[in-house]
């Protein structure tokens, strides 16, 4: 479907399935609770698991979380591209996060993606695959596995395949949640410390 369309089942309460530089992802207005529930569901996605915020720019969702300082040398090293942020939350207005009080948080390198965030405003995202599933790196891996579930599907071409980096900057000491294109030392060297990698946070996107 045209970008156009995609926005118009955003905004009707719909699941899309849009491109990012990372993976293709399943996305809906944060604000819809029935909406992320649907994602849930396609997904098979674990209640406990949270999903992530995609949004043109840092301004956008800026009243939403609290960017640390190393937060905000993160985001201006890192974004647009593939490093989710977690960030203890300012307000709530959205349906995510579900539990918590934390959101995990990017800018895509995408310029497709960029053109529907800024269309649509920040969008609640997550892989377009079944929970536990390889993720989609194209728009006929998604229809292939989600085929009949979603509302739209928006073809942008082969993304990277490979899901972002997460760090938890919550922490005195930020700490990676999950490996991914940006090494874990690349991100502590700039902010001159290097704590222990954990992985246990396994959002998406």
């Amino acid at each position: 479907m045209t970008l156009d369309d995609t926005v118009q089942a955003i905004r009707a309460g719909g699941v899309v399935a849009i491109p990012t530089d990372t993976v293709y992802g399943l996305a809906c207005l944060p604000g819809d609770a029935a909406a992320v529930e649907r994602i849930y569901a396609i997904k098979r996605r674990p209640e406990g698991l949270e999903l992530t915020v995609l949004a043109a720019s840092l301004a956008d969702i800026d009243e939403d979380v609290e960017l640390t300082a190393a937060a905000r040398t993160l985001a201006a090293a890192f974004w647009p591209g593939p490093l989710s942020i977690v960030s203890r939350l300012r307000r709530r207005r959205w349906a995510i996060p579900r539990a918590g009080d934390t959101l995990s948080v990017r800018v895509p390198d995408h310029a497709l993606a960029l053109d529907l965030l800024r269309a649509t405003g920040p969008l609640a995202t997550t892989s377009a695959n079944r929970h536990g599933e390889p993720p989609a790196a194209t728009a006929a891996e998604v229809a292939q596995a989600l085929d009949g579930e979603i509302d739209s599907l928006l073809d942008g071409g082969r993304s990277a395949g490979r899901a972002s980096t997460i760090i938890d900057c919550t922490t005195t000491n930020p700490r990676v949640l999950r490996d991914g294109p940006i090494p874990a030392g690349v991100l502590m060297s700039l902010l001159g410390d290097l704590p222990s990698v954990s992985t246990e946070g396994q959002r998406s996107l």
